[in-house]
């Protein structure tokens, strides 16, 4: 008999040694006692019907053996779910619906701080492009030549110089944002609400230590980076432009694939309360094997929140030009690059809705992306399930 405790699988083979104790169908036996005394006169095999019942047609036949059972049947029972996701491996479908989810489900504090935080830093930006920055060189279209060299590296010069200052500024905004959302998120799984002060009483101690994990992989992209664009960049000949561009090529494969092995060390971080370089090792280790899933998901979110930038940044930019008296004719000639107040606090609001939807967004996405591999790699599900206080997860005694 087999040992294993629940239902025995239809058509199984019976067992060669019956248990003791365990009562046995027995042969038909008629009047007297004796087994195996049929009548002859049996009604042949297959010609009864169940009665029916009148002004209805016969019932349908129950399921048999070979038929799938209707409701949840022999399935696998759905996984256990007290917050917004499943406590099982979850699809790429899933990852992006659970972040929209805790979104919904926790939006005063998710509203709360990515408002705050996106309105300080558009403010921070704008005054530092009114009062701190030049303007930007401008351009003649007209000029050929070493004048054409020299003004396109003037304006690459401008360009970067003038978009630092809100780089740096957003850099500071994500981290915040990031660090104080993956509490919200973690939060979320196990259905558990959270305050704002809860949040950043949680995510402060680690603050430093996510600052100096964003620099470390920043740096790494831009050491990168330069390499690949050094050699080809001091040959200053034809060939020196094509080894640029190879370079660079190479150099953008070579950081895409660094990010994603280490895109789960911000999370790491924050919810293991690990070093920096423990944190890295531990993204590395999860991302093992699963790096074109990790890609695919992160490129879809990306695509996700381009489309959502460009949809509100476009309005934006044009009503601000248009606001703006003639800035949207100077910006078509070329010949300022220049904008007022009217333009800087326009596209400045609607880069606060840009943030507040799509901060959330990306912090969930990899938040969720974290405690999938670790479901995957080292069941976490069952440890979530005991920690949100489901039955029959606890193995106290």
């Amino acid at each position: 008999m087999n040992d294993t405790p629940g239902w025995a699988s239809p058509g199984s083979a019976p067992s060669d040694s019956q248990e003791a104790g365990v009562p046995q169908p027995s042969a038909p036996t008629d009047g007297d006692g004796n087994a195996g005394n049929w009548s002859p006169t049996q009604p042949p095999a297959g010609q009864w019907s169940p009665p029916s019942i009148p002004g209805h047609g016969a019932p349908p036949p129950a399921p048999g053996w070979g038929s799938r059972p209707q409701g949840s049947g022999w399935g696998q029972p759905p996984a256990a779910k007290p917050g917004v996701i499943p406590l099982r491996p979850l699809g790429a479908g899933e990852i992006l619906d659970g972040a929209v989810s805790a979104m919904r489900a926790h939006w005063r504090t998710v509203l709360g701080l990515t408002l705050t935080v996106s309105v300080i830093a558009q403010i921070a930006i704008i005054l530092v492009q009114r009062y701190l920055l030049p303007e930007r060189a401008s351009v003649d279209p007209n000029a050929t030549g070493a004048e054409a060299l020299r003004q396109a590296a003037d304006s690459a010069q401008s360009s970067l110089i003038y978009s630092a200052p809100s780089t740096l500024i957003s850099l500071i905004a994500t981290l915040f944002t990031t660090a104080m959302l993956t509490v919200v998120i973690s939060r979320s799984v196990l259905g558990r609400s959270v305050t704002l002060s809860e949040a950043w009483a949680e995510a402060r101690p680690r603050l430093l230590q996510l600052l100096g994990l964003t620099l470390l992989l920043a740096l790494m992209a831009a050491g990168i980076m330069a390499v690949g664009v050094l050699p080809g960049a001091l040959m200053g000949s034809t060939a020196g432009v094509a080894l640029i561009l190879i370079g660079f090529m190479a150099a953008c494969a070579v950081v895409i694939w660094l990010m994603v092995r280490f895109c789960l060390a911000s999370p790491a971080l924050m919810l293991e309360r690990q070093s920096i370089t423990v944190s890295m090792r531990r993204s590395a280790k999860l991302v093992r094997g699963a790096w074109w899933r990790m890609f695919g998901i992160l490129l879809l979110t990306w695509l996700l929140t381009l489309i959502v930038t460009l949809i509100i940044a476009i309005p934006f930019g044009i009503i601000a030009m248009i606001v703006d008296g003639d800035g949207l004719g100077t910006f078509l000639t070329g010949e300022s690059t220049g904008f007022g107040w009217p333009f800087l606090i326009i596209s400045g609001i609607g880069e606060v809705i840009i943030s507040t939807i799509t901060y959330p967004l990306s912090a969930g996405v990899m938040a969720l992306l974290y405690v999938d591999q670790r479901i995957r790699r080292e069941a976490l599900d069952l440890e979530l399930a005991r920690a949100a206080g489901l039955p029959g997860y606890d193995t106290r005694s």
